[in-house]
């Protein structure tokens, strides 16, 4: 019986996902296998020595101690792309309300209650106040083509814009989803000097911070609208004000509001709505428990921020899930350990990431406590279980 705590309100659909006849979820367990999560803060949590898995039923893992479960050997899983539709959608409504002013208007518009028959008089006075540029025709620059990339190029690609992709990085998977309408950019700069309208999609980290700067805003055509559905970082705030204040950028649509943009006029920000629709809130749910199922029975990982990609078919009676330091002779070490026990080794998948490497090594025999104490003696070893 495998225990699944649930840190916040999950999905039902995601809690479907564990048959009842070998899963109990609860959230209150004092020694949980995994854990599931949306937004509740991890980092003060005790993780007990039972914990083998959490899933963030989202993308962003800020909440969960992710270098402390990893000397664990906790596996950390997120669910990029489960959320990509909405956000797409939102992207959309963003440049829509970017170029024609809605939201001014409909601001204005409410200001006329109580002005009866003057309001039809008024409206024709001052429509003119809120006209804006129409989408077709127009240059799109999509920075990161990821799952939520791609679907935002291909949206506006149909919408009649001419797309132009950046992203040195692109996967095959998402190489093959992109449309054939989509343009490659030789380069960011060269990407920024031709667009109307740009579109950001690039993760945060050290590289990308601050990705829109002042030397950036320099790049693109006076007049360019922004939109910023990935994450908050990724724009130089202090800069982006100078930009909007020059002209230079004409409008800044973003879902992570921070006190120093909210003064400026031409800031659109919303309240972090990206993923505010129940069906990503299932979507999400649905696939952080689909990977936390197929760990806890198999071993495999897909969607870790952690650990390695790691995938095997089943080729043997039992199954030996290893973690260690991504040193040298680790495997060497382990295999010796194998055969002096005996255990002879159907099949063996090694991949590591960064300082980590992870090992699913299927075996005819049974693993015995003492053999597992011996795998777990050497060093470097930061996890071992049979499944």
């Amino acid at each position: 019986m495998y225990l699944v705590q649930t840190l916040n309100k999950i999905a039902a659909k995601g809690l479907e996902v564990f048959p009842r006849d070998g899963y109990e979820i609860a959230s209150e367990f004092s020694r949980p296998d995994a854990i599931l999560v949306r937004s509740a803060a991890m980092h003060a949590m005790e993780l007990p020595a039972s914990l083998k898995a959490i899933a963030r039923a989202g993308a962003g893992t800020n909440n969960i101690p992710v270098e402390r479960c990893t000397k664990a050997g906790i596996v950390v899983f997120n669910t990029p792309g489960a959320n990509a539709n909405s956000v797409k959608e939102l992207v959309l409504a963003g440049l829509l309300l970017s170029s024609r002013r809605i939201a001014d208007g409909i601001q204005w518009t409410k200001s006329l209650v109580g002005r009866g028959g003057e309001i039809p008089g008024l409206v024709e006075a001052e429509k003119s106040r809120f006209a804006g540029p129409e989408l077709v025709g127009k240059t799109i620059g999509v920075i990161g083509l990821g799952a939520i990339g791609v679907l935002v190029a291909n949206a506006v690609a149909a919408l009649g814009m001419r797309v132009i992709g950046y992203d040195p990085f692109i996967s095959v998977d998402s190489a093959w989803r992109l449309s054939r309408e989509v343009e490659k950019a030789q380069g960011l700069e060269s990407l920024l000097r031709q667009c109307d309208y740009l579109s950001v999609h690039t993760p945060l980290s050290d590289k990308t911070r601050g990705l829109l700067n002042t030397e950036r805003f320099g790049f693109m055509k006076p007049g360019m609208r922004v939109m910023n559905f990935a994450r908050g970082g990724l724009v130089n705030n202090e800069n982006l004000i100078a930009a909007l204040r020059s002209g230079q950028v004409a409008c800044y649509v973003t879902d992570f509001p921070e006190d120093n943009i909210l003064k400026e006029p031409n800031v659109i920000a919303l309240p972090h709505l990206g993923a505010s629709t129940p069906e990503s809130e299932e979507n999400c749910a649905v696939m952080a428990a689909k990977q936390i199922k197929t760990f806890l029975e198999t071993g495999n990982i897909r969607n870790s921020v952690n650990f390695p990609d790691c995938v095997m078919e089943a080729n043997g009676k039992r199954r030996l899930i290893i973690a260690n330091k991504n040193i040298p002779n680790m495997v060497g070490q382990i295999t010796t350990v194998l055969a002096a026990g005996k255990i002879n080794i159907a099949d063996l998948l090694n991949r590591h990431r960064d300082e980590l490497a992870y090992n699913i090594i299927d075996i005819d025999g049974e693993l015995s406590a003492g053999l597992a104490d011996e795998l777990r003696a050497i060093e470097g070893i930061i996890m071992v279980r049979e499944i």
